[in-house]
């Protein structure tokens, strides 16, 4: 349930009004856009008399959310919401490019590809410190050893970090390392672990699972915001379906989708999305036509060496012409 103030609406009003809702055993977000004043209720609202709130002179209008997600929907938080980070902002109408290889291997590999994927345009620095793989004998990350060289490339590149955390036991150690805390795919619903993400306060990439739907997407969103953390980036990254010539089906309708249900920015992945570098400049373009804020992209400086996912990863020019032709797209948008 949201409760619209109306412009004219007194603040000791809405403060009166927030007081009473408390004390019916709801939560309240208050939400102040440039004309008015949302009260977002959260809880059993079986208490509430709809018509006492109606008849309030101060209140515009009384809406009924349907959505099982609250904090999420654009019903409680109509306008977009912006994640910043270091430097850079994420949902401000700008369009950030995250770029960087699947895996950290080595200082000379990152450095490498952290200082061209700046030259070329990138704002934010991607790369994987531990590797949730398949196979438990595939390259498994560097750990702890990883997140300091991504720090040391930020240093150097002046580019926020974004990294993976995979588990809470790991979660703290990686937000004293990175700017932007990726919740992978396999995670989306470690209900445990997105609480955790929540109450951390820092600001949170979580990539949609390979089989869940856009209301499920959102609900493990839900998670994160219900901790008191509204700085959620949405990553849409391809979902497992019959087709075996790409990776994965990237689901692009999902982002004007998600942004007419929910505020929250929406990123896509379109190398995870196709596991193939040729298909990653088409869907980025793609991507870029329906709206996404960012692009997550992977770039390695030697895809034919790479320990992780050298088969979707971007060369240097490729990765030029990416950028080229995703901000032409992006300025007639």
């Amino acid at each position: 349930m949201v409760i619209v103030m109306k412009p004219s609406a007194p603040t000791a009003i809405i403060e009166k009004i927030k007081q009473k809702m408390l004390s019916l055993g709801c939560e309240v977000h208050e939400s102040k856009g440039t004309d008015r004043t949302l009260l977002g209720l959260v809880g059993d609202t079986r208490k509430i008399n709809p018509s006492q709130i109606e008849a309030n002179e101060h209140v515009e209008r009384l809406i009924r959310v349907m959505h099982p997600f609250k904090l999420a929907s654009r019903d409680f938080h109509p306008e977009d919401t912006v994640v910043k980070l270091d430097g850079v902002t994420i949902g401000n109408g700008s369009l950030v490019m995250m770029a960087g290889p699947c895996a950290v291997e080595s200082e000379d590999q990152l450095m490498d590809i952290a200082c061209n994927v700046r030259r070329l345009g990138a704002r934010m620095l991607r790369g994987g410190a531990f590797k949730p793989r398949t196979s438990p004998y595939s390259f498994q990350g560097m750990g702890e050893e990883g997140l300091k060289l991504l720090k040391k490339a930020k240093e150097v590149t002046g580019m926020p970090v974004v990294s993976e955390a995979m588990d809470q036991a790991n979660f703290d150690m990686v937000a004293e390392y990175v700017d932007l805390i990726q919740i992978g795919a396999r995670n989306m619903q470690n209900f445990a672990l997105l609480k955790q993400a929540g109450k951390s306060g820092k600001p949170i990439l979580l990539k949609r699972g390979m089989s869940a739907t856009v209301e499920e997407f959102l609900m493990s969103a839900e998670y994160v915001l219900a901790q008191g953390n509204p700085n959620v980036v949405l990553c849409e990254r391809g979902i497992r379906t019959f087709e075996t010539y790409t990776r994965n089906t990237l689901d692009l309708s999902a982002v004007p989708v998600i942004k007419e249900l929910s505020h929250l920015p929406v990123v896509v992945d379109p190398s995870h999305g196709t596991g193939k570098w040729t298909l990653v400049e088409p869907m980025s373009k793609a991507a870029v036509a329906v709206g996404a804020d960012g692009l997550i992209v992977e770039v390695h400086n030697q895809p034919e060496e790479a320990v992780s996912d050298g088969a979707q990863s971007l060369k240097y020019d490729n990765f030029q012409r990416l950028m080229d032709t995703v901000q032409k797209i992006y300025a007639v948008r």
